[in-house]
């Protein structure tokens, strides 16, 4: 299906004419704007499967161009640029350097769902942008986003512990994102925490901070989930026509 809207033509495939006379007519101006053709010359028809090869991105085949997706987008309301339905068709088209023009905001998915809920065809909008992001990250376009640096830290302490503690999943989240630990919303949080919370909560919380507590007999449960992950994650990379990674699936930090 071909793209129409005005705002997905790039600036500089515009051509403009001030002074163009045609058959005695003068043209000049808006009147007389061209778009640049536009030549594929890295069509990449094995796109689609790859995309679909990653979480999130099964469906990206029902896609029917409906637009609902962007429509119903939390970040497209702030960035226009930021389009989920363009994206898709690129990626159904096999469009690869046309898609890379916007690598630098596809994470920008804040993962609301309000595209998931609304898509008539149950494409998981949501899913297909992480997909996406995952895609450039393993193709090397992109370094690793925010976005996905934060699953990681998120999975791997799941993976670990069988259990999720706030306070630790934010600090090495930042430590790996190069963030700086004492930010004020942060410190504004703490301090409402301290206000409103009963003091046998807070104890408990100050006491999972520290000493991070595992779910009771999680070693079986651990090994089978990390070797299901690094089976998905081969299988990924295999089907991106790439090596096998040489690190564990998860991040190992420590304890």
């Amino acid at each position: 299906m071909p793209i129409h809207e005005k705002e997905l033509i790039r600036p500089e495939d515009l051509r403009t004419h001030e002074q163009l006379t045609v058959d005695g007519v003068d043209v000049s101006g808006h009147w007389s704007t061209f778009i640049r053709s536009r030549v594929v010359t890295d069509y990449n028809e094995a796109m689609q499967e790859e995309v679909a090869a990653l979480p999130g991105g099964e469906f990206i085949h029902r896609c029917w161009q409906c637009g609902s997706c962007t429509n119903a987008c939390t970040v497209n309301a702030v960035n226009p640029d930021f389009n989920p339905r363009f994206w898709i068709y690129l990626v159904r088209m096999g469009m690869e350097a046309e898609l890379l023009r916007d690598k630098d905001i596809v994470w920008q998915c804040v993962s609301c769902n309000k595209c998931t809920h609304i898509c008539p065809r149950d494409v998981n909008p949501e899913g297909v942008m992480k997909a996406i992001s995952h895609w450039l990250e393993l193709k090397g376009h992109t370094p690793k986003s925010p976005a996905m640096v934060f699953d990681e830290v998120f999975s791997d302490q799941v993976i670990r512990r069988g259990k999720i503690e706030d306070g630790r999943t934010i600090r090495r989240f930042f430590a790996r994102t190069g963030q700086a630990l004492q930010q004020d919303w942060l410190i504004e949080m703490a301090k409402r925490l301290v206000r409103h919370l009963p003091i046998g909560l807070l104890a408990r919380l100050g006491f999972s901070a520290a000493i991070a507590p595992r779910t009771r007999d999680w070693s079986r449960a651990r090994a089978a989930i990390e070797e299901y992950v690094q089976a998905e994650h081969a299988a990924q990379r295999s089907a991106l026509g790439l090596d096998a990674p040489d690190s564990p699936a998860t991040t190992r930090e420590g304890a």
